[in-house]
């Protein structure tokens, strides 16, 4: 790491944080999450659902997530990036737009209102926290610090939102000790969304707008999740259509993300 001057020598405020150490960085917000999740998590495999109860949701997710949280916002402080973590100057074709606005539609339909309905006060406010937690969390620690670590390294954008979402999906391997093999799967899912979710940083140009299709996203998959008795909703199968469709597009689509540069006059 470089000082604050060296930075400001670049041209750049705030102190400089390589690659390297943002790994390290990622490893102690994951550490928290788990560590914490380890001392304040109780027993729920009595249950088929994620999240059974009130206490369940607090103590195994929000207290940890809460503290990653304090953790990401203390590292942006310390390297003094607030004012370009906040804002995201690297423009998209007008297409990209889509990307944002059919996430948070999706989202909205998705949820499981029925099963919420059937679920305490505290219970669904509880969700609605969660969903805050992480699309806040996550967001600054990825789209945040992650994307601007590899933009000041001086990475094309391609570069940028293939590192930072593969290490957004690579830490949620982590869920293996909860969760078995899956979170393989799930890690390889979630580097995709990942990317969506950096599209959508550059189609809002604030970090505002990806942390709450984010935070909206991930509600809309744990409404399905929490009670007694988790239940399937058709809004599962929307948003795992929409999640193909959109890999689809930007397959299709990905060399006509960036703006047309304007002509230069001879």
């Amino acid at each position: 790491m470089r000082d604050t001057t060296d930075s400001i020598r670049d041209g750049r405020p705030g102190r400089e944080l390589s690659w390297p150490w943002f790994l390290v960085v990622v490893v102690v917000y994951v550490g928290i999450i788990q560590g914490l999740g380890q001392l304040t998590g109780v027993d729920t495999s009595y249950s088929d659902s994620q999240f059974p109860t009130t206490e369940s949701l607090v103590r195994n997710a929000l207290i940890p997530i809460g503290a990653s949280i304090v953790f990401a916002a203390a590292v942006v402080t310390w390297l003094g990036w607030w004012g370009e973590v906040l804002h995201y100057r690297a423009p998209v074709r007008r297409w990209v737009r889509w990307v944002p606005i059919s996430m948070l539609v999706v989202a909205l339909v998705g949820l499981n209102y029925g099963h919420l309905a059937d679920q305490s006060v505290s219970l669904v406010v509880c969700l609605l926290l969660l969903g805050l937690f992480v699309g806040v969390g996550e967001e600054l620690m990825f789209r945040g610090i992650g994307v601007h670590v590899f933009h000041r390294a001086g990475l094309t954008e391609g570069k940028v939102a293939l590192y930072s979402s593969l290490v957004f999906g690579l830490v949620h391997v982590s869920n293996a000790f909860g969760e078995g093999t899956q979170a393989i799967f799930q890690a390889l899912i979630v580097s995709t969304s990942g990317y969506f979710f950096y599209l959508c940083l550059r189609a809002g140009g604030v970090i505002l707008l990806p942390m709450l299709v984010h935070g909206l996203w991930d509600t809309s998959l744990v409404s399905n999740l929490v009670g007694d008795e988790p239940q399937a909703s058709v809004g599962m199968v929307l948003i795992i259509l929409l999640q193909v469709a959109l890999i689809v597009v930007l397959l299709v689509r990905r060399r006509r993300i960036e703006p047309v540069a304007p002509a230069v006059p001879a």
